[in-house]
């Protein structure tokens, strides 16, 4: 997540959860971005906001009497209470604090309220230009509602039946026998823009899983799940940009199977591959929560952890031998016994980006094979300089070769 996004909270009273609520096996991620939706729409919103402050106070000037200008003073006062929690939320949402989201929703719903409040009014006066404003500007707003919070689309439904809803109390208080036509056009409206607004959130929730699933795929590894070599250089440039003064260093733990080709080769792929995922399994119970874990190719795995000092990056290497080192049954009654190795390079004394530790790992992880295998080695400053070295004269020799 990058330091420009933002993330809205949650509603927590009743009443706004299930107005906002799409519905069960929706991810916590989706229903954020979901909520994050009904802040966004900035040119709606203002749109709105101009629109219907203009017409009450355009009517009240006219009318001058009091439910008219209780109405100006109602519109004027909850579009200025909108305006200061959106620009409040946009602001906690930037630096990841708690936002006011419930009462953006209870704001949202006064607000059309209003809007209803108008038309009435504006029917039962028998004043033919108010009327038609107050109901142009009613159902004008109904577009908008739709369109800036179908991410939320019970929200969108009430707030399109509080604004017109009420016309067809205004068409009745009217007494006007040609307005009745309102009772029958109100309903369809109303059920017509509900409609679209829950098939619009339907699209926008089953396009958001796709992006969640085709994201989740590109960063991790198919076979055991685990992060990939996308997700973890990501993973690796997220911890170094947010790595503090005074933290200890960020661990990198290079694994490597041992007798995983005899495996391999004796009992067949499948057989590899199913000793690769129980592995992996193995290695995701040997870590905390915030450990990433990745597969890079083969039988290589990579662990990174951050805010760990050397000697317990080394236990937490020994530990991982003993987890992973142990013998393991198939699906067929067979069983195959297996070893790790591994090496370790540390950021930022190894290195400071993705390529460097790795480079450095893989001479760590050389070194503690030469000595033997399923040993867990440190790089050390021999190691650290030998690696940078293959490593960027493999940089020149491909420079050379492109050169000529």
């Amino acid at each position: 997540m990058n330091s420009e996004s933002r993330v809205y909270s949650l509603p927590r009273w009743r009443l706004t959860r299930w107005l906002v609520d799409v519905g069960p096996g929706i991810p916590d991620d989706i229903r954020i971005a979901l909520v994050g939706g009904l802040f966004g729409g900035l040119p709606v919103f203002a749109g709105g906001v101009i629109n219907t402050t203009l017409v009450s106070a355009a009517v009240a000037w006219r009318m001058q009497t009091a439910p008219f200008v209780a109405w100006f003073v109602f519109e004027a006062t909850i579009c200025f209470a909108r305006l200061v929690v959106l620009l409040a939320a946009r602001r906690a949402a930037l630096k990841q604090r708690k936002t006011p989201t419930d009462i953006h929703i209870v704001l949202a719903l006064l607000w059309s309220c209003g809007v209803g409040f108008g038309a009435v009014i504006s029917l039962a006066s028998g004043d033919w230009v108010i009327a038609t404003m107050a109901c142009l500007s009613g159902a004008a707003m109904v577009g908008g509602i739709c369109f800036r919070n179908f991410g939320a689309p019970r929200l969108a439904s009430t707030m399109i039946l509080t604004s017109i809803g009420p016309c067809l109390v205004g068409a009745v208080l009217s007494r006007e026998p040609l307005l009745y036509i309102v009772l029958l056009q109100a309903p369809m409206y109303f059920v017509a823009m509900t409609a679209a607004a829950f098939k619009l959130n339907k699209m926008l929730v089953a396009t958001m899983r796709a992006e969640r699933e085709n994201d989740h795929r590109a960063r991790h590894d198919a076979l055991t799940g685990l992060s990939n070599r996308r997700g973890l250089i990501d993973a690796v440039e997220d911890k170094l940009k947010s790595a503090r003064p005074g933290d200890d260093s960020l661990a990198l733990l290079f694994l490597d199977l041992d007798g995983f080709k005899t495996v391999n080769d004796t009992y067949g792929h499948a057989a590899g591959d199913e000793l690769l995922k129980m592995a992996a399994e193995r290695l995701q119970r040997a870590l905390r929560g915030p450990d990433i874990a990745a597969r890079i190719g083969g039988d290589e795995f990579v662990v990174l952890i951050g805010n760990l000092n050397k000697e317990r990056a080394l236990e937490l290497g020994e530990h991982l031998i003993a987890a992973i080192a142990s013998q393991y049954e198939f699906k067929n009654g067979m069983t195959a016994s297996i070893g790790v190795s591994v090496g370790i390079a540390m950021a930022p004394e190894h290195g400071t980006d993705f390529i460097d530790l790795l480079a450095v790992a893989d001479a760590a992880l050389y070194e503690a094979k030469s000595s033997g295998k399923s040993r867990c080695c440190m790089a050390s400053a021999l190691t650290n300089v030998a690696a940078l070295r293959r490593l960027h004269g493999h940089y020149g020799a491909a420079k050379k070769v492109v050169a000529a």
